[in-house]
Order: C-alpha cells, then sequence, then structure tokens
C-alpha cells in the first residue's frame, strides 16, 4: 500500500469516525509504526492546508480529527439553520483558564482565586463538555477534581496543554 492509499484511509477513518482518533489506532489499522503514522498526518495536515481545503485535520494529545475550517463557520451555520454559536460569558473564562491552568483542581480552589462562588459556571462548562470530573482530591471531605477535555483543546485550536500561553503575572 503506497502512501496515497494510505493517506487516503486515515482521511475515511477520521470521517466515519467524527471524533478524535488515537495515533496508535491510526497505525494499527495501516500496518504501519506509529512514528510513521505521525508523519502520514503531517504530511495529510500540510496537503489540506496547502489546497486550502473546506476540512483541516487537527490535533488533539496524539489523537487526528477531521474539522472544518473556522473561517467558514459563517457558510456552515447558515446552511444548518443556526444563530452565531453560543460565547462563553466572563465568569466562565475565567473559571476556565483557572482550571486549564491549576488542574487538577477543585471547585473551592477555583473559588478562593475568583474570590466569587462558581458553582453554577462550573456546571455551565460541564454541560458544554470543556471541563469535566477528573478524580477526586485526598484530603478531607474527598471534593471533586476538574480538568479540562479534549473538546476544550479543540475548541480553542490547541494541540495540548503545553500549548496554553505563558501566565504574565506583572499584570
Amino acid at each position: 500500500m503506497d502512501e496515497r492509499d494510505m493517506m487516503a484511509i486515515a482521511e475515511s477513518i477520521l470521517f466515519v469516525s467524527g471524533e478524535p482518533v488515537e495515533l496508535k489506532d491510526l497505525a494499527d489499522l495501516l500496518g504501519i509504526d506509529q512514528r510513521k503514522a505521525k508523519k502520514l498526518m503531517e504530511s495529510m495536515t500540510d496537503c489540506f492546508n496547502f489546497e486550502r481545503r473546506g476540512l483541516q485535520i487537527i490535533a488533539l494529545n496524539g489523537k487526528y480529527q477531521l474539522a472544518t475550517r473556522p473561517e467558514h463557520s459563517e457558510h456552515i451555520e447558515k446552511f444548518i439553520g443556526q444563530e452565531r454559536g453560543q460565547t462563553l460569558s466572563q465568569a466562565a473564562l475565567e473559571t476556565l483558564a483557572i482550571i486549564a491552568y491549576k488542574q487538577p483542581i477543585t471547585k473551592s480552589e477555583v473559588d478562593a482565586i475568583r474570590g466569587v462562588k462558581s458553582d453554577h459556571t462550573i456546571s455551565v462548562l460541564i454541560n458544554r463538555g470543556y471541563i469535566c470530573e477528573t478524580g477526586r482530591k485526598d484530603s478531607p471531605g474527598r471534593p471533586i477534581l476538574y480538568g479540562t477535555t479534549d473538546l476544550f483543546l479543540r475548541n480553542f485550536g490547541l494541540n495540548s496543554l503545553k500549548d496554553l500561553p505563558p501566565i504574565d503575572n506583572n499584570r
């Protein structure tokens, strides 16, 4: 099987999946090692970008997914009859940023940083799929720990949490 065939198969798999696909799974399906699969995915990404296709390949923590290009969102929303996507409130963005940088973190730790209660905001972020419960803290009461999801990475254009911008402590 040549590289072109492997790209076509990988593209088909990403299309039918609808969810991020592990690099290991792609490698196994194509009968190649993960290093070669990663190079293949990088070549596909470059090809999609060079050809300015309507879809892009995004990488998320060693997983790959097909997605529409953000610059086409207005036309896509018009086609499917949706109004502009719901935006997050300032409180939700603050809470999400705290969780992204400090995860795993408890609700009371988020509240202490923000200076206000975050119950509703955390509930909204869970319902939207940006954060999830990641476990329990080993302390009295065993409070829930929260962290970000792959949806958070995808929607904010990040490959991993390492891509978060550095915190400017001088502000």
